[in-house]
């Protein structure tokens, strides 16, 4: 069966009695009336044509794509988080380029050049390596939005950060005010990249409430995160509570105490950092960071951001407690 031939504007300008330039104009919503606009398009969707992205993309500097960086896909937060923008960006009319950086710094750099050689109008990243030095170069070349922690060195478009020092601190009390005093910190923050704020705030906000802390690098990934529970949870002195820097890596704590003949939170206390729809499920306590809110406003900020249209903004997101039943005072041993 013979391929149907793309119509072009010029067929879209005799149906509707304007000049090529005009329905140019009319499709993309620029100096011409609304009457005008809506009869253009409508003459184009009965014609059947759509508009080269390519020769959209050389006549404009524009490709209508927006890059998003996870900083780990294994995280099912961040997965839902890549849903909600790519859904968003669509609505208003771009595209969605993810990637997924896998945790690993070198990855996330490589992968974010790549982007900007790809001449997507913006970047959104939820970075792994947020001191990185490569984020100022990138950050001059094109707009960035970073989500979660503010780049160190770079000069972003806007940032939608999270209010790390707070949501420790309340993360913190809670097991305290429950009575656990030996606490597991699990974070996916590898030995490479020592001062996201996060865990930086957790060592000091530790020390402040006399709580002794074992902090311990976990993978997003089940498997991983229930590997490095299962070596906490088997030890003589194993700790009465983990608090994770993530629901996903909580979930391996969960799989680990299971297998090991273990409950939550009669052996062992588990507290989580983000608030996945899975963890109410779970009974799981934990960190809510609003994720539609940060979904509209990265998006709105990046799409102003590509048009031109945005001087540079922070948004810093406040953390709420999901209060559940995975917390519970310590068994006496």
């Amino acid at each position: 069966m013979a391929q149907r031939k793309r119509a072009t504007i010029r067929e879209v300008a005799q149906a509707t009695g304007l000049s090529p330039a005009a329905v140019s104009y009319a499709l993309r919503g620029m100096q011409v009336s609304e009457e005008t606009m809506q009869r253009v398009r409508q003459a184009a969707a009965e014609l059947g044509y759509e508009a080269d992205p390519i020769a959209r993309a050389l006549a404009s500097g524009r490709t209508g794509m927006i890059g998003l960086l996870c900083g780990s896909l294994e995280d099912l937060w961040q997965q839902s988080l890549a849903v909600g923008i790519g859904r968003a960006l669509r609505d208003k009319d771009r595209y969605a380029l993810i990637l997924d950086a896998a945790g690993d710094p070198a990855r996330e750099r490589t992968l974010a050049l790549q982007l900007r050689d790809q001449r997507v109008d913006g970047l959104i990243v939820q970075p792994v390596d947020p001191a990185a030095r490569f984020w100022a170069d990138l950050a001059d070349s094109l707009p960035v939005v970073a989500i979660g922690d503010a780049l160190l060195h770079g000069h972003t478009a806007a940032e939608v950060v999270f209010d790390n020092r707070r949501g420790v601190t309340m993360a913190l009390e809670y097991v305290r005010d429950k009575g656990h005093r030996h606490v597991a910190v699990l974070t996916p923050t590898r030995p490479s990249t020592p001062d996201r704020p996060a865990d930086v705030h957790v060592i000091a906000e530790a020390e402040r409430l006399g709580l002794d802390i074992d902090v311990r690098t976990a993978g997003q990934g089940l498997a991983d995160s229930a590997e490095v529970a299962t070596g906490l949870l088997t030890r003589p002195d194993r700790p009465t509570a983990v608090f994770c820097f993530s629901d996903s890596i909580a979930y391996g704590v969960y799989k680990a105490a299971g297998e090991l003949g273990l409950s939550v939170p009669q052996d062992v206390a588990v507290m989580g950092y983000d608030d996945h729809p899975m963890s109410e499920l779970l009974g799981l306590t934990t960190v809510n960071w609003d994720l539609d809110g940060i979904v509209r406003a990265a998006v709105k900020l990046v799409v102003a951001a590509s048009d031109g249209k945005a001087h540079h903004r922070r948004i810093v997101q406040a953390p709420g407690l999901r209060e559940r039943l995975s917390v519970q005072p310590p068994a006496r041993r």
